[in-house]
């Protein structure tokens, strides 16, 4: 199954342009370009994701909980997860249909909202799941809970907790250490806390982590991966557990991790790689 992003003219172009290349060593069954449609029905056992580390978000929350391998072919910029080239595709692909190749579980988080103690909000989270203040942009106090113990209240302009993968996501940006993709942790960072001794916490993903707001703003909202679910009231908590369902993204012939991290974050040295 090929996933892209239909709505812009050149992935469009990308999907027509690279789908002969796909099919000479694949059978491909069908195109979703919209990261909405329901795969749920259609049998496949690759998808083949072009475009970025964005199109790969899109994706993963658009198969659920039937998640599937992924292959990221790299159309965007940074691409820490969608690392594969065009280019590179007709030496992958009969590699990964001659199974040459490793299948790699990455951790995802679901998250809920309970109001009332009705579930408001829900949602996969393959990135991170963040409290933000928004405005009037002041800070706001975020409690956190670990398996129901109150841990602290951070005064903090939001809080982010990240998966692995996330890491070198927005967390990394809010100065939060980078964990290797595929430990079972996740970090719990607040953003410009007021109290500098807070830092990052890194703690076992089978934790349930809960956030409560207790005096939110107009604007503070819970956001996962990117995308905003919906403003956060004063009694509202927002539940945070290991998902069911991990991602599986498709590592082929010559990818190292930190290879990547070299390469994507622009450390210095020189480095000889061998294979």
């Amino acid at each position: 199954m090929i996933l892209a992003d239909g709505s812009r003219a050149e992935l469009r172009s990308a999907v027509s342009g690279l789908r002969p290349t796909i099919e000479r060593h694949l059978q491909v069954v069908g195109e979703s370009l919209d990261f909405s449609s329901d795969l749920g029905s259609t049998e496949f056992d690759l998808a083949v994701v072009l475009g970025g580390d964005g199109s790969i978000l899109r994706a993963a929350h658009q198969l659920g909980n039937r998640q599937r391998p992924v292959l990221g072919v790299n159309l965007g910029r940074l691409g820490f997860l969608a690392a594969l080239h065009p280019e590179q595709l007709d030496q992958a692909l009969p590699e990964i249909a001659a199974g040459e190749h490793q299948v790699i579980e990455h951790l995802m988080l679901e998250c809920t909202v309970v109001r009332a103690g009705k579930a408001l909000y829900h949602s996969l989270s393959l990135n991170e799941v963040a409290v933000l203040a928004g405005p009037p942009f002041a800070m706001v106090e975020i409690q956190l809970y670990v398996d129901e113990e109150l841990a602290t209240t951070y005064s903090c302009d939001g809080l982010i907790v990240s998966t692995p993968i996330g890491s070198t996501a927005h967390c990394l940006s809010a100065g939060g250490p980078i964990l290797r993709n595929d430990l079972q942790a996740v970090v719990i960072l607040p953003i410009s806390p007021h109290t500098l001794t807070h830092r990052p916490v890194v703690d076992s993903a089978d934790r349930t982590i809960e956030l409560a707001v207790p005096a939110p703003h107009d604007g503070t909202s819970l956001v996962v991966d990117g995308r905003v679910l919906g403003r956060l009231e004063a009694t509202d908590r927002v539940r945070i557990v290991r998902s069911i369902s991990p991602f599986r993204m498709v590592a082929v012939r010559g990818q190292h991790y930190y290879r990547t991290l070299h390469d994507k974050l622009g450390w210095s040295g020189q480095l000889k790689w061998t294979h």
